[in-house]
């Protein structure tokens, strides 16, 4: 699978995006992450495409809240640059689900030492010394903290947090469900038809989510809405949930905003 971004003008960010795409320990990793995932636990995919889709939708999320005038973590920590922070940004995406390879219980702890061993070969030459020591320590942030409960201290770690959550269209939901049960879980996740970042009117990042039956609001309150909420970066986001309305079932809401 092509692990793909709107590189745009940073060239760094190239440079690591291929570095990712060619990596072949890393690929073997995504790979084990899924048959644990997938094949073994029977849940949700959490390998290449899972990361894919978080990295674009945090990068979505942060240029809009930058272009609004808010500054990377990076920026006001560091002395460093907005291209910067996309590559903590798309790395932390690339690497945050690799605990699934020991076990998806804990795996926010179990992929620290998994994503720390692949961040100097897919920053080198990019950062050395002192600068490649604070990209280490801000992408491994960004990893741990996408768990749920886990509050995040930078905008790039918020928004690979969100991004995580989002990835829920068509039975992609976070919460994982058993392929073939009916549970509220199941039900839920397959109710989210379509999720679109856009710029706000009220704020820089506007979230629509389209849901084509009203039992997915279980989907959001039980892991989006925690997520954002732990995210750090709330407050410069807007969310707006439409419901669709189908013949076979009695339509309950018209929408739900939080």
């Amino acid at each position: 699978m092509k692990f793909s971004v709107p590189i745009k003008d940073n060239k760094k960010l190239k440079k690591v995006i291929d570095r990712i795409q060619n990596h072949g320990r890393l690929n073997g990793l995504w790979t084990i992450a899924n048959v644990n995932a997938v094949d073994r636990l029977g849940i949700n995919d959490h390998g290449p495409v899972h990361s894919k889709i978080v990295a674009n939708s945090a990068l979505r999320m942060f240029r809009l809240i930058h272009n609004s005038g808010v500054k990377s973590s990076v920026e006001t920590d560091h002395d460093l640059k907005k291209e910067d922070a996309e590559i903590v940004i798309i790395l932390a995406a690339a690497l945050h689900d690799l605990g699934h390879a020991i076990h998806r219980e804990h795996h926010e702890e179990f992929g620290i030492s998994l994503a720390d061993s692949l961040i100097i070969d897919l920053l080198e030459d990019v950062y050395d010394g002192f600068h490649l020591g604070v990209m280490e320590g801000e992408v491994l942030h960004a990893c741990y903290a996408h768990g749920t409960e886990l509050d995040t201290l930078t905008l790039e770690s918020g928004t690979v947090k969100v991004a995580d959550a989002l990835d829920m269209e068509h039975g992609r939901a976070r919460i994982p469900f058993i392929e073939g049960e009916l549970t509220i879980h199941s039900v839920s996740a397959t109710a989210i038809e379509q999720v679109n970042i856009r710029r706000g009117k009220k704020k820089p990042v506007e979230i629509v989510i389209e849901m084509s039956n009203s039992a997915g609001i279980f989907q959001l309150d039980n892991l989006f809405k925690p997520k954002l909420e732990h995210s750090g970066i709330r407050k410069h986001i807007e969310v707006t949930v439409e419901v669709g309305e189908e013949d076979s079932e009695k339509k309950i809401i018209e929408d739900y905003q939080f």
